[in-house]
C-alpha cells in the first residue's frame, strides 16, 4: 500500500505536471496552466512524502530501529546537495525546455524503480493491524482515524506535536520578501540564492551527523531549546543584510547571501527531525501510516500559516516592492516571535528516545 501511494504521487507529478511542462510549449507559457502544473506537482510530492514517512516509520518500528528517521534526513540532505549542484550546472548550460525534459526523464526513472520494487521484500506486507484489502475504503479510513485519535490522546505524543506545530506557526516568516529584496533591490543573481541551498544542505547534513553521533542522548528539551534560540538568532541575519552591516566588515552582499541565505531554512528543517524520531518511537504499532503522515501534514500546514502571517506582517509594516524601509523591524519581530515558543517548552520531554 505504501509503494502504491508513492506510485500514484509520481504519476501525478509526471503525467499531469512535469510531463506537460516539458512536452507542450503553451502549457509553460501561460500563467494559469503553469500554476496548475506547479500545484499538481506539489500535491504529488506531498503524497510521496507522506507515503515515504509512513514506510520509514513502519520499517523502523518492526525492526526495532529507533532513530531511522535521522538516516532518512541524511539521505534527503545528500540528495539535495547533488540535485541543487547538478541543477545549477544544467541551468547554466541548457535552455529551460531541455532542463524540463531532463527532470521529466528522472521522474520516469523514479516511477520505473517504484513499479519494480516489491513491497513484500521490505517485510511490511502484514504489519498493519487492519488490512485495507479485507475492508471497504470507508471502513479502513474510519479505523485509521480511530487509531489516530487514540494516539493523539496520549500526552507523550500530543504535547511535543502541538509544540513543534505552534513553534513554526507563530513565526511570521518573511522569506519571500527577503528574496525580493536580495534579487530586486540588491540585484543579486538568483543563482547565488540557489547555490546557497547547496551550502544549506551541507550544513544540514553536518548537523544530522552530529546529532546521530553526539547529540541524540542530550535531553530533548535542552536540545530543542538551544536549536530554537539558534533559529531565532539566524533570523537576525536578514537584519544584518538589510542594514548592510556585512559591507562595513568587508563581506560583499553576494558572499554573505551565498553563505547565509539558506541558514534559517536549514535550522528549521533540522529542528523537526528529533520530533519525527520521537513520534515514530512512541507511535502505537499499526498507527504509523496515520500518525506520521499527520505530523508531516501538520508541519506543512504550520509553514503555510507562518507564510500567511509573514504576508500580513509585511502588509502592516508597509513593505512593498521598492519600499523596504520597515524590513529591519520585520526581521526583529520575526526573531522575537521565534523566542515565544520557549515559554511553553516544558511540554517537551526531558529525555528523547534512545537512538541506537
Amino acid at each position: 500500500m505504501r509503494i502504491s501511494f508513492t506510485i500514484q504521487g509520481q504519476k501525478l507529478e509526471l503525467v499531469l505536471s512535469w510531463g506537460p511542462l516539458a512536452l507542450i510549449p503553451f502549457v509553460r507559457e501561460a500563467l494559469p496552466t503553469l500554476m496548475t502544473c506547479v500545484l499538481l506537482s506539489n500535491l504529488g510530492a506531498a503524497i510521496i512524502e507522506v507515503a515515504q514517512d509512513a514506510l520509514v516509520a513502519e520499517y523502523g518500528k518492526k525492526h526495532k530501529m529507533v532513530g531511522l528517521q535521522s538516516y532518512t534526513f541524511m539521505a534527503i540532505a545528500m540528495a539535495g546537495i547533488l540535485g541543487n549542484s547538478l541543477g545549477g550546472i544544467i541551468l547554466s548550460r541548457a535552455y529551460p525546455p531541455i532542463v524540463l525534459v531532463i527532470f521529466t526523464s528522472l521522474l520516469l526513472v523514479q516511477l520505473a524503480i517504484s513499479f519494480a520494487t516489491r513491497e513484500d521484500l521490505l517485510g511490511l506486507s502484514h504489519t498493519m493491524d487492519h488490512d485495507p484489502r479485507k475492508k471497504s475504503v470507508l471502513d479502513s479510513i474510519r479505523l485509521q482515524f480511530s487509531d489516530l485519535l487514540a494516539a493523539l490522546n496520549d500526552n507523550n505524543i500530543s504535547h511535543p506535536l502541538v509544540w513543534v506545530i505552534a513553534s513554526i506557526s507563530v513565526v511570521p516568516i518573511l522569506s519571500g520578501t527577503i528574496f525580493c529584496y536580495e534579487t530586486q533591490f540588491l540585484n543579486l543573481d538568483p543563482s547565488i540564492i540557489g547555490m546557497s541551498r547547496v551550502i544549506g544542505q551541507m550544513v544540514l547534513l553536518s548537523l544530522i551527523v552530529l546529532y546521530d553521533r553526539f547529540w541524540k542522548r542530550i535531553s530533548m528539551r535542552k536540545l530543542i531549546g538551544m536549536v530554537q534560540i539558534l533559529y531565532a538568532s539566524s533570523l537576525l541575519l536578514d537584519l544584518i543584510l538589510v542594514k548592510q552591516v556585512n559591507l562595513k566588515v568587508g563581506i560583499p552582499n553576494d558572499v554573505f547571501a551565498l553563505c547565509f541565505a539558506s541558514l534559517v531554512e536549514t535550522i528549521a528543517t533540522f529542528k523537526t527531525m528529533p520530533f519525527f524520531v520521537l513520534i515514530a518511537s512512541l507511535c502505537p504499532a499499526g498507527c504509523e501510516a496515520s500518525l506520521i503522515p499527520f505530523l508531516a501534514s501538520a508541519l506543512c500546514l504550520s509553514s503555510i500559516v507562518s507564510g500567511f502571517f509573514g504576508i500580513g506582517l509585511a502588509f502592516l509594516l508597509g513593505i512593498t516592492f521598492g519600499n523596504y524601509i520597515s524590513l529591519p523591524l520585520g526581521s526583529l519581530l520575526q526573531c522575537l516571535a521565534a523566542l515565544v515558543p520557549l515559554g511553553w517548552i516544558n511540554n517537551l520531554p526531558l529525555s528523547g528516545p534512545i537512538v541506537e
